[in-house]
């Protein structure tokens, strides 16, 4: 299900993602310590793309190194950013 592009950069930037700008909108994540980490994944700038389809939102969350279902629950604010992060360092990615 497509997912409108500006919600789910708003709720990347609310669970500790920082914006940079470059050829895509990138999102790097930071911890909750402050530390910028290797975890990151973008957006096109492209104006026409208002919507994110599955396929784009499967690769984001392959990024975010999750699931997708997971991603849309990050997106959608079931995962908080704690339980995130935490999800992260039991996989080793922290």
């Amino acid at each position: 299900m497509p997912k409108d592009k500006r919600k789910v950069e708003q709720a990347l930037l609310k669970k500790g993602f920082e914006e940079a700008e470059g050829d895509h909108h990138f999102f790097i994540y930071h911890t909750l310590q402050g530390k910028k980490s290797s975890i990151r994944t973008k957006t096109s700038h492209t104006p026409k793309m208002k919507e994110l389809n599955d396929g784009i939102l499967a690769q984001m969350a392959k990024q975010c190194r999750l699931n997708k279902q997971d991603f849309m629950n990050l997106i959608d604010c079931p995962l908080s950013r704690e339980k995130y992060e935490s999800c992260l360092t039991e996989k080793g990615e922290l």
